[in-house]
């Protein structure tokens, strides 16, 4: 007979088939996504994620029997796998093809977006792996918050890695598809302000080295003029000194 799911473990169950629903859809946008991904650097972390996308879903799925449920990645599509699939990504196709058409054709555009529909997915798991962890914590169930730990941990190195390629794919966006000539009139600006504050920093210093020259030289100037007047003091005492003698 299977095993009877209390209130607890059928709240656990839900969140748990949730994620995995999701990992699921996950594997298949990311095979898509490798596909189209032509900076070697950036392939290499999707098909390393994607390994850690499949084996998320083998944790989320064992642990779903372990709590006496059944592992359900969503409703299921009457029909031949392959005839769905085609049909499915005909309509995808079909509708965000003028999308597609406004947001460029070029390399860089599409690996833009598929960086920013992949930091989008990413945000989505962190919140539900947080939800997880609160969950089991909240019930005492300290393998489900672990295994939830370990997958969220993973999601969020994912995800500061998008953040920091985001902005680079928009670079390689600007140097595909904006003119050179465009391009170059911001670049003068910058160039322009960074020269003028480097001419004021010039002046600046060579403005505060004469001001030291001269008070080093006014310095030296009264020196010499204490010295001169000391000496003559002594001049005049030595010779007061022979008058007397002689007398």
């Amino acid at each position: 007979m299977p095993k009877e799911v209390n209130a607890r473990d059928a709240k656990l169950i839900q969140y748990l088939n949730e994620a995995y629903g999701k990992e699921k859809q996950l594997e298949t946008a990311l095979q898509a996504h490798i596909t189209l991904t032509t900076r070697p650097p950036y392939k290499k972390r999707l098909q390393q994620h994607l390994k850690e996308t499949k084996a998320h879903a083998k944790l989320l799925e064992r642990r779903v029997k372990k709590l006496g449920g059944t592992p359900d990645a969503g409703p299921d599509i009457p029909g031949p796998a392959e005839a769905v699939a085609n049909l499915a990504g005909k309509a995808v196709a079909a509708a965000q093809g003028p999308l597609h058409a406004l947001r460029g054709t070029g390399e860089a555009e599409k690996m833009l977006k598929n960086a920013k529909d992949e930091y989008h997915e990413e945000a989505e798991e962190i919140a539900n792996y947080t939800a997880i962890e609160t969950l089991a914590e909240a019930v005492g169930d300290k393998e489900t918050a672990k295994i939830a730990r370990g997958i969220r941990r993973e999601e969020e190195r994912m995800a500061k890695y998008l953040e920091k390629l985001i902005p680079t794919l928009t670079k390689a966006v600007v140097q595909e598809e904006i003119p050179a000539g465009e391009r170059k009139s911001a670049s003068r600006s910058r160039s322009s302000s960074r020269s003028s504050s480097s001419r004021s920093r010039s002046s600046a210093a060579k403005s505060s080295s004469n001001g030291s020259s001269a008070s080093a030289s006014s310095s030296r100037s009264s020196s010499r003029s204490k010295s001169s007047k000391s000496g003559s003091t002594r001049k005049r005492a030595t010779s007061g000194g022979s008058r007397k003698k002689s007398s």
